[in-house]
């Protein structure tokens, strides 16, 4: 037999999950071991502060598929087993409390963690944080009618726990400690947009403003703001960045910087090696660096193209970034990742209903920001992809068709 006959993955969430599964429509009929350190098969994160949040979704539903599938699939699924080392020399990944691991080829999809907040009273029970299902329900068990919520943090899980919260009917105050909202992923113009929405339902947004310390008597009763104002909140959810498990990788003496390094095919500075998903700093051919993501697709994406590379029949991953956010009853998308423009161009108006705003630089469009306009926004991709020149006059003018603009 050709090829490995053992693929041995670190990780169990989504780009896990879908490396395993893409391993055996490509065919593999070898032995795949699949270790999650959690209780639950491989599942999506977006809706644990969505729809699973507001108690639309039950948990099962944010599962890859079935839990039944791993069985089918012949996968050897590992649920509570945390991978502790990885013995290169001997192809071996040791695992608490059982027999080490075996590997051909390894793949490790460790994701990331929150952040943690070291302000003091941050141990109190009602200080939590969201990036697992057993986050996602305590916050729901933490929802004290009449209560308020505190959410420290204005990024993408901060804002999507505010607008869940209040839909639900709670009071919220959302602390950012920069000058707006999500300035390390949205321009200026759509930062305020996201301010004035949340302003907008109600919730208490302060920019420039951090927590000193939470305080109570065992469970959490108040938060000290830096400015000495004090809030009586009786939940408080931390979103304040995360950080790459590379931990793993980094013992191994696996290359790391802001992620496990690796190639256009997803292979690590050991050639029996690959990682994916969010734990991967890669080359991006289309925009020219390297990157970390930290989305949905990139982690089914890579995991997809990490798999194929493990069996040898790999293509260099190369896709335009993109993201989304459900707020209230606004979806937000974005392609690409601008980091400076030369024209800034809008079609629709944003203060009345949908629109897209498009970001040039030289002609040609390095990203795009849509509300309510997904079929716009996979348009404007694909002109991204193509790095064509393309008109602002066209962009702006609703009566011209975006797909048009795809055939120069």
């Amino acid at each position: 037999m050709s090829g490995p006959r053992t693929i041995a993955i670190i990780g169990a969430g989504q780009a896990g999950g879908w490396a395993a599964k893409t391993l055996r429509d490509e065919g593999f009929a070898g032995h795949i071991a699949l270790l999650g350190d959690e209780a639950h098969p491989p599942y999506e994160r977006p809706p644990l502060s969505k729809a699973a949040l507001l108690g639309a979704w039950p948990v099962e539903k944010c599962y890859l598929w079935p839990a039944e599938s791993w069985r089918e699939w012949d996968v050897d699924l590992r649920l509570r087993c945390h991978a502790l080392r990885i013995l290169r020399d001997r192809r071996l990944v040791e695992v608490e409390d059982g027999e080490p691991v075996a590997y051909d080829r390894l793949l490790i999809a460790t994701g990331t963690r929150p952040r943690p907040l070291t302000a003091p009273g941050a141990e109190l029970d009602g200080v939590l944080y969201l990036r697992y299902i057993p986050d996602m329900l305590a916050i729901r068990a933490h929802m004290d009618a009449g209560g308020r919520a505190l959410v420290v943090g204005g990024g993408w899980i901060g804002l999507e726990v505010a607008a869940a919260l209040r839909t639900l009917g709670h009071a919220v105050t959302v602390v950012e400690a920069a000058d707006r909202l999500c300035g390390r992923a949205v321009t200026p113009a759509i930062s305020d947009w996201l301010l004035a929405l949340h302003r907008a339902r109600g919730v208490d947004v302060r920019l420039g403003c951090s927590l000193n310390r939470f305080e109570g008597a065992q469970r959490l009763e108040r938060a000290v703001l830096d400015d000495g104002s004090t809030i009586d909140v009786s939940l408080a959810v931390i979103g304040i960045g995360i950080v790459p498990n590379v931990e793993i990788a980094a013992e191994a003496g696996l290359a790391v910087d802001n992620g496990i390094v690796v190639d256009e095919l997803c292979r690590t500075s050991d050639p029996d090696i690959f990682a994916a998903g969010d734990v991967t700093n890669h080359p991006s051919p289309l925009l020219g660096r390297r990157l970390r993501l930290e989305s949905w697709e990139n982690a089914q994406n890579q995991a997809i193209a990490a798999a194929k590379s493990m069996l040898d029949r790999g293509s260099p991953y190369a896709e335009v970034p993109w993201f989304w956010s459900d707020q209230y009853d606004a979806n937000l998308q974005i392609a690409g990742i601008p980091l400076d423009w030369d024209a800034e161009v809008t079609r629709g108006d944003p203060a009345a209903g949908p629109f897209i705003t498009f970001y040039l630089k030289g002609g040609r469009m390095e990203g795009a920001v849509a509300v309510d306009q997904g079929r716009e926004l996979r348009f404007a991709r694909r002109l991204i992809r193509m790095g064509r020149d393309v008109s602002p006059a066209a962009l702006a003018d609703p009566a011209v068709k975006l797909q048009a603009l795809l055939k120069g």
